[in-house]
């Protein structure tokens, strides 16, 4: 931390990006995961590829790809990091679509930003793709899952769910 105890202030107030130059670069992965919440109708006919702009898992998967490698000209302080791999995977509930990014380098800093922008912009592109058959749909519980390397090591969530974490 700088001297102010801000990481991302300099002595004279002013926002800085953090010096990651004497890290050593390490191998780092950050899961996150979101819901889209939507009528049981929309589900099923994301889960049947009837939806009419075409199909949605498929380019939700793209978008999300592509939010990992662009998280940088996003996010004001992050870091340009050469990522390595991201999954974007979906389970499908009775009245959701839960989609988790998986992102991983080997690089000086984390994923976490790069996970979770991916998991954000995987869920805007459901609800995008879907939106003319069900506008009452609501992107929620985005949250960081796990995160693996770097100088704090392995982080998890504790409990199971986030209703666990936050009396949801």
């Amino acid at each position: 931390m700088s001297e102010a105890g801000l990481t991302h202030i300099d002595p004279l107030g002013r926002a800085r990006m953090v010096d990651v130059t004497p890290k050593d670069p390490t191998h780092r992965r950050a899961i996150a995961r979101c819901k889209v919440f939507m009528k049981p109708e929309t589900t099923a006919m994301v889960a049947s590829n009837a939806v009419n702009k075409g199909d949605v898992l498929g380019a939700s998967r793209i978008a999300g790809i592509q939010a990992a490698k662009r998280t940088a000209e996003l996010i004001p302080l992050c870091h340009p990091l050469l990522v390595g791999s991201v999954y974007i995977n979906f389970t499908l509930g009775d009245d959701y679509v839960e989609v988790e990014s998986q992102v991983e380098t080997f690089d000086r800093t984390g994923v976490e930003m790069e996970a979770m922008t991916a998991c954000a912009i995987s869920a805007l592109t459901i609800y995008d793709m879907c939106k003319s058959t069900d506008r009452s749909m609501i992107i929620g519980e985005l949250a960081l899952w796990e995160k693996v390397g770097g100088k704090s090591g392995t982080w998890k969530r504790p409990g199971g769910t986030l209703s666990e974490d936050f009396d949801l």
